[in-house]
């Protein structure tokens, strides 16, 4: 399939973001890179996202080479961003949830990588955390919200990633085998069009939308983390990843939906590295999560002694009972 060169093609998967959609969309039309189109799929909100994103039609006709915008019943966020890639004519996909903010470099300096290093397919940059008032704000050891730096344990979200992932920071960010122990990519990434051709669809069995994009992605291209804030993450009472039983589950689901598919390619067209994780299987077993920074603490140590890596057999779980973690 052909796409227009150059342009970038903006989703947005709206649901229940009355007051926040408004000010999503404003920040992609400050946007200093000027062909963009804006696709708007409003996924049956019972507020009034809907009527909020009707308000700004003279924005979109003034600002954007092509606009979209679409209300439907509720049919969940897998089933929308397909929808949303489907009506997408861009070069490059940008998925911005509706809750969110671009910063006004961030499309312009992405797509200038990506233009310029044709073997990477993603590219990234670190986020801000901001509150339900658009205020810049921090995290402590606890990931409770603090406004003075100087009580921040985490001053950006990729602080809180480096934390968790050893590999952040190396030559192997955006592998298949790191992402496969856990999903460190920040938001605000964009992604080549064509890629999407090779991934195939979202689907409700893996319900972690983003960790399931990342791990098809990886399996195709080379992704490139840019050390500055492109983007603003929204903390609110509604965020999903704060609710720790609802994460474990859908991270489950999806990573075993992510091992049937592994099991259904013949080994002869996966790479070494993921023969290796098709043939030994998870190297973090299934496993409840106490805390995050339990978590965090669990993987940075199982990495020193180097036992999480794709060529080590071993496994560890979390066992609920004792609460502590045990080698099998």
């Amino acid at each position: 399939m052909t796409y227009c060169k150059g342009l970038v093609s903006v989703v947005i998967p709206a649901y229940n973001h009355e007051n926040y959609i408004c000010e999503t969309v404003k920040s992609i039309v400050n946007q200093s890179y000027t062909d963009i189109e804006l696709i708007i799929v409003d996924d049956g909100s019972k507020d009034s996202t809907w009527d909020e994103i009707n308000k700004m039609k003279s924005l979109y006709n003034d600002r954007f080479s092509r606009f979209d915008i679409e209300k439907q019943q509720n049919a969940g966020c897998a089933l929308t961003l397909n929808k949303l890639i489907q009506k997408a004519c861009g070069e490059y996909i940008y998925i911005i949830a509706s809750d969110d903010l671009a910063k006004p470099e961030a499309i312009k300096l992405q797509v200038n990588f990506l233009a310029n290093n044709p073997e990477y397919g993603l590219v990234v940059g670190d986020n801000e955390f901001i509150d339900s008032q658009g205020k810049k704000c921090y995290k402590d050891k606890e990931y409770k919200i603090v406004y003075n730096e100087k009580d921040a344990f985490f001053k950006t979200f990729a602080d809180s990633l480096k934390y968790c992932h050893p590999y952040f920071d190396e030559d192997k960010f955006g592998t298949y085998e790191t992402l496969y122990i856990n999903n460190y990519v920040p938001n605000g990434y964009l992604i080549r069009h064509s890629l999407f051709e090779k991934i195939g669809n979202f689907t409700k069995e893996a319900p972690l939308e983003d960790y399931f994009l990342m791990l098809q992605l990886s399996k195709y291209t080379k992704f490139k983390y840019l050390d500055k804030v492109l983007f603003s993450y929204r903390i609110h009472e509604t965020n999903t990843v704060s609710n720790l039983s609802y994460m474990y589950n859908v991270t489950d689901k999806t990573k075993i939906y992510e091992e049937n598919l592994l099991s259904k390619i013949p080994d002869s067209e996966l790479s070494q590295s993921i023969l290796k994780i098709k043939k030994h299987g998870a190297l973090i077993a299934k496993h409840g999560i106490p805390n995050i920074l339990e978590l965090c603490t669990f993987v940075k140590s199982i990495y020193k002694i180097k036992v999480l890596k794709v060529f080590n057999i071993k496994i560890y779980k979390w066992t609920k009972k004792d609460r502590k973690y045990r080698n099998d």
